[in-house]
């Protein structure tokens, strides 16, 4: 059956949603342990949370994908088109995703819902505000900035060297304006004037230790573990140094409880926390992840960006800490993109280019080499676009079967899961196959200078790692004070396994530089930034916050 598909929001508003206490009912959520946000949104609490902990975890399948283009890929889309494949064919699925940023919203990259009839809904309220939790996290971030300069002002007895704080604003939208800024002007009544910046909210260690900790306690131990300034003889000065870690705790002790929404479908969907994967470790909430797996016998969750990034961090961040054991992997890909990769301008990607699709095939035929290292067995999904040809998809099947792993074309934008029975039920026969040898790239023991030299080498396929012998002696000092077997979250372009987001396809033969370390002692990685990689985004010449606006009906139009 052919849907007739408008736009998203389109879809989005004139889907039939169920209350939301039906919805968590399919999971044997009861009502009493909501916390309504309206009759389309919820908060599970932490007594539930605690109640279900004893029961046997189901089986957990990241979706991730081929390096991003212009010409999209659909990495969320599939995500939610695969969990609703999964409840058509009879299992019990939930997926977990990320909570959008309002910075890509207002900017470029749109929404994070989905898109067609594979979307998360209310697909508006998810995209703006949803229930607050990315304003918790700014407001606790910034809650102890101006606790730093605070105890500064009023005499500075934890002998902090202003030179040398560390910890920097936050907000959620991008303004390259407010990258590096003077603080304290105005005179001795505002403070003492100091170099500071903001980051976007998703970049904050704050939003990471959200996303990584296990309960209030944890969260309450990660915040006090941040290292937010240096003393003169370089000792560290710790956020629980200045009493801040409680009045954060309180600031986010409702956040942290998981967001409970739906597909267009009427599938639960946990939406939770937010970090870039670019520049963070892109993936959602250990709670809502860990609890999803309680609830049903399939979890889908997806890793931003491509699995040089989002997948790697998945499995050597996130598994790594949560226990976490994942029993399969679905990369996305598009006939759009891997011609884009192959050099066709986004102008002609309309046109068949079979040639084009070949030469670009090595960016997925990278991306299967690296996901084999992490022992989680494959498969591929080929997001459809009307415009694909036959010939092109066949060409597309007949390389991934040539790697080892099967293709299969998907059809969720259009059909919702009536085009995702085939994948899921190749995921199911994958996790049921206990092939899954799941393990870390790299050991904890390892060096940190060396545990991203071999993220350079072994994902990116870089022949090494360019970096001032101040950032060597930096990590050298983290590894004397005990941070040595944290593992590194890398801060690099998605658009290319190198730091240039011009070099498609699978570039060798380069150098990584890396610009800058950075401790999130309380996240518990060290963060490595390479190239020219921005922490704080800026927006685009013709910014998508130009033509969303409200119709004469009170109607949000423009956002996508």
């Amino acid at each position: 059956m052919v849907r007739k598909v408008g736009s998203d929001i389109e879809v989005a508003r004139a889907a039939k949603l169920q209350p939301i206490e039906k919805v968590a009912a399919k999971i044997e959520i009861s009502e009493k342990h909501l916390f309504r946000y309206g009759p389309h949104k919820a908060k599970v609490d932490f007594h539930y949370i605690d109640e279900v902990k004893s029961r046997p975890d189901g089986n957990l399948v990241l979706v991730t994908a081929i390096s991003p283009t212009p010409a999209g890929e659909g990495k969320t889309t599939t995500t939610v088109g695969l969990g609703d494949g999964l409840n058509r064919i009879g299992q019990k699925a939930m997926i977990c995703l990320r909570e959008p940023s309002l910075g890509p919203c207002f900017g470029m990259k749109g929404g994070a819902a989905g898109g067609g009839y594979a979307q998360v809904v209310p697909m508006e309220d998810l995209n703006l505000h949803f229930t607050g939790d990315f304003h918790a996290i700014t407001s606790a971030h910034n809650l102890l900035s101006a606790m730093i300069d605070n105890h500064v002002y009023w005499g500075n007895a934890l002998d902090m060297d202003t030179r040398r704080i560390a910890w920097r604003r936050v907000l959620d939208m991008n303004d390259r304006a407010l990258r590096d800024i003077v603080t304290s002007l105005g005179g001795t009544a505002n403070g003492y004037p100091a170099q500071s910046g903001f980051d976007i909210t998703v970049a904050s260690e704050v939003m990471a230790i959200f996303c990584l900790a296990t309960g209030l306690d944890d969260l309450r131990k990660r915040l006090g573990d941040m290292i937010v300034a240096y003393r003169r003889d370089r000792s560290p000065v710790y956020c629980r140094d200045l009493k801040a870690d409680g009045a954060m705790t309180v600031l986010l002790k409702d956040a942290l409880m998981p967001n409970l929404v739906q597909t267009l479908e009427n599938n639960p969907a946990f939406v939770h926390g937010g970090p870039f994967a670019n520049i963070a470790h892109g993936c959602n909430s250990v709670t809502a992840t860990r609890t999803a797996l309680k609830l049903a016998d399939y979890v889908v969750t997806e890793a931003g960006f491509g699995a040089d990034l989002g997948a790697e961090k998945f499995f050597d961040i996130k598994c790594r800490k949560a226990g976490l054991s994942p029993k399969a992997v679905v990369i996305v890909a598009t006939v759009r993109a891997l011609k884009m990769n192959g050099g066709v301008k986004k102008e002609d990607l309309g046109a068949e280019n079979v040639e084009a699709l070949k030469a670009g095939c090595a960016n997925l035929g990278r991306h299967i080499e690296n996901l084999k290292k992490f022992g989680v067995p494959a498969v591929v999904a080929i997001n459809h676009f009307a415009k694909d040809s036959q010939t092109e998809l066949e060409a597309l099947k007949a390389y991934a079967s040539s790697q080892g792993v099967e293709a299969i074309v998907c059809r969720h934008w259009e059909l919702g899961s009536e085009g995702t029975e085939e994948l899921a039920r190749k995921v199911v026969d994958l996790c049921k196959s206990g092939t899954a040898t799941f393990k870390p790239l790299y050991p904890e023991g390892k060096g940190l200078f060396e545990k991203i030299e071999i993220i350079a080498k072994e994902i990116y396929r870089a022949e090494g790692v360019t970096a001032d012998p101040k950032i060597r002696e930096q990590l050298s000092q983290w590894e004397r004070a005990g941070y040595g077997h944290l593992p590194v979250c890398m801060a690099k372009t998605q658009y290319s396994f190198t730091t240039d987001p011009n070099k498609r396809g699978a570039p060798t033969g380069f150098q990584l530089p890396l610009r800058e370390v950075r401790l999130s002692a309380g996240a518990g990685f060290v963060v490595g930034i390479c190239g020219e990689i921005m922490t704080m985004p800026g927006l685009p010449r013709t910014p998508a916050a130009e033509t969303i606006q409200l119709n004469e009906r009170g109607e949000i139009e423009g956002l996508f």
